[in-house]
């Protein structure tokens, strides 16, 4: 597991954050079939079991909104990840399919709430650490090209910024030939849940991805610690 950190920057305005970061070693696929077999199906339990007006007011979205609006940023115009999944989900939006690791996480986002960083961990260079997005600083978002990152809550290692709870950046990002994943879980709302996705996300690394061998850390404003999934 490389190195990472949380900033007395962050720290100062999410004091209850809490992490949970898994590295392991995978094997990458085209998008399978019976992943989605499930993924569709909590899709359709989450439309019929709650409205696009709830998704903001479940407590995961809700603190990291609550977050971006205490650096600064507007909720609304650079929505957490796991925000606009679920909004993709209510409109009746097809889910993308990338690949068996980047749909994974979809999938844990989905269920937990939380917004979680995806990196290929070779391409990381040094340490991570977790700060605030400063002006004008470059970031190329997947997908949406480059991003204003003023306010958000940024990762960077040694080159630069490589995610944030809206969007990861391209020079990390997975691809097919990814065999080394970081997970990053991020709860800005507290420790509530946090292990247990942990434990779920572990065991589909290791049903869907062959992931083995796998580690993961615990962090938080005390520091950190190696617990086991």
């Amino acid at each position: 597991m490389l190195s990472i950190s949380l900033s007395n920057e962050i720290l100062s305005i999410c004091p209850g954050l809490h992490v949970l970061a898994l590295s392991a070693e995978v094997r990458n696929a085209e998008p399978n079939a019976k992943m989605w077999a499930q993924i569709d199906r909590l899709a359709e339990e989450i439309r019929s079991t709650s409205a696009i007006e709830e998704v903001n007011k479940w407590a995961p979205i809700r603190a990291t909104r609550q977050a971006y609006k205490a650096l600064g940023k507007d909720p609304n115009r650079y929505r957490p990840s796991s925000e606009a999944l679920h909004r993709r989900i209510h409109r009746q939006l097809p889910l993308y399919r990338i690949d068996v690791l980047v749909d994974l996480i979809n999938w844990v986002s989905i269920r937990s709430g939380y917004s979680i960083g995806g990196f290929d961990q070779d391409k990381i260079v040094g340490d991570l650490v977790l700060g605030v997005g400063r002006e004008a600083e470059p970031y190329e978002a997947i997908g949406r090209g480059l991003m204003n990152i003023e306010g958000l809550p940024v990762y960077r290692d040694a080159v630069g910024g490589v995610g944030t709870p809206t969007s990861d950046e391209e020079r990390t990002k997975i691809d097919i030939h990814t065999h080394k994943l970081l997970m990053i879980i991020n709860g800005y709302s507290g420790p509530d849940g946090l292990e247990e996705t942990g434990r779920f996300a572990a065991n589909l690394l290791r049903t869907f991805a062959l992931a083995d061998p796998l580690e993961a850390v615990y962090l938080t404003a005390d520091g950190s610690r190696n617990i086991a999934l």
